[in-house]
């Protein structure tokens, strides 16, 4: 398999766990998935996955969860920006420090959505909102390291 198939079979997957129905109670711990699989791509292959492969994801999670249009394109597209600028410091970094980075980088992705959904006047009514950031961060090591295995199975380089 070519090493743009593994990618896009990925990033499919992630939109399919984005967009499964969870219980009512869940809702808030939903983790970023589309996120968490963008930010590993761009950290270990940056020249592959950039900013417009964030884009057109979240313009993708926009059109499917029915969010403002650009919403989660803007989100996407910065954090984006942000781990290939540093994609060399966070690939060589151990994976506490990872797990602090990718906490880091879901709250600043939360607080992007946080100020559209503020400026169009629907901000969520309650504290769990930031519970997503949570669950993202805990999910994190087990995710790279399927995604990493998947890499070098698949020898995307």
């Amino acid at each position: 398999m070519p090493g743009w198939l593994t990618i896009i079979t990925t990033l499919i997957i992630a939109l399919i766990l984005t967009l499964l129905p969870m219980p009512h109670w869940t809702i808030w711990l939903r983790p970023a998935w589309v996120l968490m699989v963008l930010i590993f791509w761009s950290m270990t292959t940056p020249y592959r996955v950039g900013v417009g492969t964030a884009w057109i994801m979240g313009l993708l999670v926009d059109l499917l969860s029915g969010t403002v249009l650009g919403e989660h394109a803007l989100a996407f597209s910065l954090i984006v920006y942000f781990v290939n600028k540093m994609h060399i410091r966070l690939k060589m970094a151990p994976f506490l420090q990872q797990g602090l980075s990718v906490l880091l980088f879901m709250l600043c992705y939360q607080f992007v959505i946080f100020c559209i959904q503020g400026f169009i006047g629907q901000l969520p009514d309650t504290k769990l909102y930031w519970m997503s950031t949570l669950t993202s961060t805990l999910l994190w090591p087990w995710l790279y390291v399927l995604l990493r295995d998947c890499r070098r199975r698949f020898r995307v380089v």
